[in-house]
């Protein structure tokens, strides 16, 4: 039997400049790339979540591409770590590669799998992938890691190198492929999902004239201001390195300051796991939240009676999307005048966003509760109404996601905001000074 190296498809949907599979194919030996629909995860989400459409998607075009190579992907369904020692026992695997992955229930299961192969004499390595700066690549002079962005966005900034955005050639190896058999794709029904399509997946093209115009547009929510490049960056279908190159080239500070966030997030999420579900500064978890259960409604069906708020939400829900300036908006309006608990906003939100990511989700929603690294000061409170009046003066976007704003179909403020700011005021100085 000849020897067969395996390359695990992950966050890294795609065979140009894709690190881990660049190295397993360097290596030798004919290399099977596998993906794996993971049950741990996907027994999580709602069976018409249109994130598993993309990945179908995605998967469908991956394995056509591999077919043109004369290769095939296999595709599985079940939990990776029985999975992964089964296929490495059964074709007599000594080399596992893929690329990294930071999240906390990434890093456990890898870990688990990693030990069980190293019981079946198999090596598991991984790559940097998704971000150009990882771990403790961008750190203090002592070592310690950032817990302000601008200081770690300027030292990024001097360790950056062309070194860190080179491609990686995988096209020089691809002879080093397995020419395997093909093993049938799981249908969506068979993954236990609906098939049905309700929302637009952006389009993977880098859109130059937003990159290039993006501080001007950056905040308006009514234009196409944005790349919504981030569902491809969140599943690797386009490689962050290839991204960087083109923003240096068109010289967009704002918008390399945003993908230099990325990093910083998925830097602080490596170091600070339990930020998933606890306040990273620990006095803010001292907070006495409220919970409404109407309230709370109120906010995710986007009827809150704050139209900025109100459409932001109801853009969430339809498209899968929401505008960055509006999501602070929003975020801001749950946890300082709901004064509801930032971990509920961010499952929300993970639920209903396209581009989920884990790292800037909790990262974000930290930085609006105040709770966070490099975090908005408690008594930063955003007024819904003077956000829109400075981003949305025409109402352009609230009319198109709000038709019945400014009708008596439209809700009243379901809270007064300066009844509310000094509540949220009161309760988090009282947790704050707490001894």
């Amino acid at each position: 039997m000849e020897q067969l190296t395996l390359f695990w498809h992950r966050r890294d949907l795609r065979i140009s400049d894709n690190a881990g599979l660049f190295k397993a194919l360097k290596h030798g030996e004919k290399v099977q790339p596998i993906f794996i629909f993971d049950t741990q995860i996907l027994q999580r989400l709602p069976k018409n979540d249109q994130r598993i459409l993309f990945i179908h998607q995605t998967i469908e075009e991956l394995s056509a591409s591999y077919k043109k190579l004369g290769a095939s992907l296999w595709v599985f369904h079940g939990n990776p770590t029985q999975l992964i020692p089964e296929l490495v026992q059964k074709h007599a695997v000594q080399n596992l590669f893929c690329n990294r992955d930071y999240e906390p229930g990434a890093i456990q299961r890898d870990q688990f799998i990693y030990e069980e192969l190293r019981q079946l004499n198999c090596a598991f390595s991984g790559s940097k992938d998704q971000v150009i700066f990882e771990k403790n690549e961008v750190v203090k002079s002592d070592g310690n890691p950032y817990h302000v962005f601008t200081p770690y966005m300027k030292r990024w900034k001097e360790t950056l190198t062309d070194f860190y955005l080179k491609s990686y050639p995988v096209e020089k190896y691809l002879s080093n492929l397995n020419p395997g058999r093909e093993i049938p794709i799981p249908s969506i029904a068979e993954l236990g999902f609906s098939d049905v399509q309700t929302q637009d997946f952006p389009s993977i093209s880098i859109p130059n004239g937003i990159i290039r115009n993006y501080h001007n547009t950056r905040d308006i929510p009514s234009v196409e201001g944005t790349t919504r490049l981030s569902i491809h960056l969140r599943f690797g279908t386009i490689s962050i390195r290839e991204l960087f190159r083109e923003v240096i080239a068109i010289n967009n500070e704002k918008f390399l300051n945003e993908l230099i966030w990325r990093d910083f997030y998925q830097m602080v999420l490596y170091w600070y796991p339990k930020s998933i579900d606890h306040a990273f500064r620990p006095e803010y978890d001292r907070i006495q939240w409220e919970f409404d259960k109407i309230q709370f409604k109120a906010w995710c069906d986007g009827a809150t009676g704050y139209p900025i708020v109100d459409a932001g939400m109801r853009e969430l829900n339809e498209t899968g999307h929401m505008h960055n300036r509006v999501r602070m908006v929003v975020a801001s309006f749950l946890c300082k005048h709901l004064l509801h608990d930032w971990r509920l906003g961010e499952r929300y939100f993970a639920e209903k966003l396209l581009d989920f990511e884990l790292a800037s989700n909790v990262g974000g929603w930290q930085w609006a509760a105040g709770s966070g690294v490099d975090a908005a000061p408690y008594f930063r409170i955003f007024n819904p109404t003077s956000q829109q009046e400075r981003f949305d003066p025409k109402f352009e976007y609230i009319k198109k996601w709000v038709p019945e704003f400014g009708t008596a179909a439209y809700p009243k403020p379901i809270v007064d905001h300066k009844w509310a700011r000094e509540r949220v005021l009161e309760r988090y100085k009282k947790a704050l000074n707490a001894k």
